[in-house]
C-alpha cells in the first residue's frame, strides 16, 4: 500500500477516493478523524491521506489524480459578441455585456 495524496480537507480527499475508485482502483484514506490532535501533533501530520492498496496501480492512480487535479481548459475559443462587439471566454454561452447568446444562433 503506498500514499497517494494528503489534503487539509477530508471533502476533497473523498471526492479524489471516489474518482479512483470509479476507475477501480482500491483505495483507502487514513487519519480522517486524526485532526483532534492537531497541537500536540503537527497539523501536516493531521491531514487525511489517500492511500492505493494496490502497489503496482500507484502509477495509474497517480495518472488519473493528475488529469482529475489540473485545470479545465475551455473547451471553446473566445468570441465576439454580435450584439456588443465584446470579447468573450469560450467557456461561456452568453455575452457578460448584454446577455445576448447570438454566436449560439439564439438571443
Amino acid at each position: 500500500m503506498k500514499k497517494l495524496y494528503t489534503a487539509q480537507v477530508p471533502l476533497m480527499i473523498d471526492h479524489l477516493k471516489n474518482i479512483l475508485e470509479s476507475g477501480g482502483i482500491e483505495c483507502v484514506v487514513r487519519n480522517t478523524y486524526l485532526g483532534a490532535a492537531m497541537g500536540e501533533i503537527p497539523p501536516i501530520e493531521c491531514w487525511p491521506e489517500l492511500w492505493v492498496v494496490e502497489d503496482e496501480r500507484y502509477e495509474e492512480a497517480q495518472a488519473v489524480l493528475k488529469g482529475a487535479l489540473s485545470p479545465v481548459v475551455g473547451l471553446e475559443k473566445p468570441w465576439k459578441c454580435k450584439s456588443c462587439g465584446e470579447m468573450i471566454e469560450g467557456q461561456f454561452t452568453e455575452c457578460w455585456n448584454c446577455g445576448s447568446r447570438q454566436w449560439l444562433g439564439r438571443k
